[in-house]
């Protein structure tokens, strides 16, 4: 039960055997190491809606700043549903330092209603040839982001599953979490 418990609010690195401590039809979901966005394009066979819920520039709370060796504060936090015909497959959270906006990665800050993969995985974007990190947690009532994610979406269920990721842009950090929604499962990754 202890180990149960530690699942429920922590987050735990994909490779370290808690996927398969996921229900079976969200392990391939959250193991995914591409774009999500184009994922879920292909599985359903269209693109994808972006309503933006939250763009605005907030402090950051120790959990997310953790990835950021506590070094930053203040940031842009931009949260958006990925929608398919209305209906909300997603609950993104991206935490962007503005020093990872500047220069030549500005195009962050002018997103509008496209979503952050399209500048994340243009082929121009991503350098690095490192995996970024990507940990798995189970969320539920006890969760500071499942608290933050029900703020903003209402139905969002009392446990949901997420992954999160620091990203590289041009060798600046973005950390990305997303909160998968059930409609997601009528669709299959291949």
């Amino acid at each position: 039960m202890a180990h149960r418990s530690r699942l429920r609010s922590a987050w735990n690195r994909v490779d370290s055997g808690e996927l398969h401590q996921a229900p079976r039809q969200w392990q391939s979901w959250l193991s995914d190491t591409g774009s999500l966005t184009q994922k879920i394009e292909q599985a359903i066979g269209q693109k994808l809606d972006v309503l933006v819920l939250r763009d605005c520039r907030q402090n950051v709370d120790s959990d997310e700043s953790r990835y950021f060796h506590f070094k930053i504060k203040h940031c842009r936090i931009r949260e958006v549903l990925l929608c398919a015909n209305g209906i909300p497959l997603v609950m993104a959270r991206s935490i962007i330092p503005t020093m990872s906006a500047s220069g030549s990665n500005h195009e962050v800050l002018r997103l509008g209603k496209k979503p952050l993969g399209a500048v994340l995985f243009a082929k121009t974007r991503m350098h690095s040839h490192k995996k970024p990190l990507r940990e798995i947690a189970r969320l539920d009532k006890q969760s500071a982001l499942w608290k933050k994610c029900l703020q903003l979406y209402p139905e969002l269920p009392s446990a949901s599953w997420a992954r999160r990721t620091l990203y590289k842009l041009k060798g600046r950090p973005l950390l990305v979490s997303e909160v998968f929604l059930p409609a997601l499962l009528n669709h299959r990754l291949d």
